[in-house]
């Protein structure tokens, strides 16, 4: 059985070696010995050096494809690009920065054995700092209240889904890509298992704030909760506004002197106005999704792939002081598998 590893790669240069050939070993210590490798890099702003990397990889080992991104466009699509290009019958997905450790594989393998679709990794105690746990745990109440994720259910960006899964999961198009959405629409045939985060090598998150916004964003476009929030809040607001009134109408017959107080009236307006413009601009953002999503903007764009069978073959030391090294080349995607 095939097994595919897709990992998104994002100035990963010193780490993404070491992720590959330690996940290849542990394959091959599980007794799997067909899988293959999708890396996507990301538009790395490191000057080329995550990409040369990749390529490297790609001439090293057979098994390895590298992907390159003519533009950045998040972990979620990276990742989309590459379940596009995975022919396995299980997918695994992993981080290239070492947190999502090889070893903690057989864990999800096992679980997934049992029968379900879907097995996520995740962790007890994370490594991350006090911001991105934060975010974790904003998008963790998002998601249960918008899509109605399981309680007991805790995700991370480690796991491993069945080619079916993989199959209609790629059939979403829209730039908007929040996996974990996606995966819920498809089956809740899903466990999740405790494993170990370890620290992360090298570097740092990527995740900014600005990114982690968008990320919680996109889930808008797999829930209609937001919009009914607006009917919701539109029947509150008329029913306090009607109660407000009686009252006022009711003071001022037992109180014929009572002023009427115009600050009051003035925060009223501006709180009721703010209401109005919030609701407005979550329409418009609905709005705006459909229409990027009528006029088919791309999740991602690939520049070139790489595979070891379209690559010039590696020359001995001999033949590389009698001629010149070919160019390295790349095959273009044209088409999907």
């Amino acid at each position: 059985m095939l097994h595919s590893i897709v990992i998104p790669c994002y100035k990963s240069s010193q780490t993404i070696r070491k992720m590959v050939e330690m996940t290849a070993a542990e394959l091959q210590n599980l007794g799997i010995s067909q899988f293959e490798f999708i890396l996507v890099d990301d538009y790395s702003p490191d000057g080329g050096a995550t990409l040369s990397e990749l390529k490297r990889l790609a001439e090293d080992y057979p098994y390895v494809q590298a992907i390159s991104l003519a533009k950045n466009s998040g972990q979620h699509n990276a990742v989309m690009a590459g379940l596009n290009y995975a022919s396995g019958e299980r997918i695994i997905a992993m981080d290239d920065d070492m947190q999502t450790h090889p070893s903690q594989l057989r864990y999800l393998l096992e679980e997934i054995e049992k029968g379900y679709d879907i097995v996520y990794g995740y962790y007890p105690q994370k490594k991350h700092s006090a911001f991105r746990n934060f975010g974790s745990f904003m998008n963790y109440l998002t998601v249960r209240v918008l899509i109605g994720k399981p309680k007991d259910m805790k995700t991370s960006s480690y796991w491993v889904i069945r080619r079916f899964v993989r199959d209609y999961v790629i059939q979403y198009q829209s730039p908007y890509t929040h996996l974990q959405g996606l995966f819920l629409r498809t089956t809740r045939n899903i466990s999740c298992i405790p494993i170990q985060h370890f620290d992360r090598e090298v570097g740092e998150s990527g995740y900014t704030f600005k990114k982690l916004l968008q990320l919680w964003s996109n889930i808008m476009g797999y829930s209609v909760v937001p919009l009914r929030m607006a009917t919701y809040c539109g029947y509150f607001f008329s029913i306090l506004s009607i109660l407000g009134a009686a009252f006022v109408a009711i003071r001022k017959l037992l109180v014929p002197s009572m002023a009427i107080g115009w600050p009051s009236m003035m925060c009223a307006i501006c709180f009721f106005s703010g209401i109005i413009m919030l609701f407005m601009g979550l329409i418009g953002e609905y709005l705006g999704r459909m229409f990027l999503g009528m006029n088919r903007q791309p999740q991602f764009v690939i520049r070139e792939i790489y595979r070891q069978a379209d690559l010039p073959q590696k020359k001995s030391d001999s033949q590389a002081e009698r001629t010149q090294p070919l160019p390295k080349q790349g095959t273009s995607a044209g088409s999907q598998q």
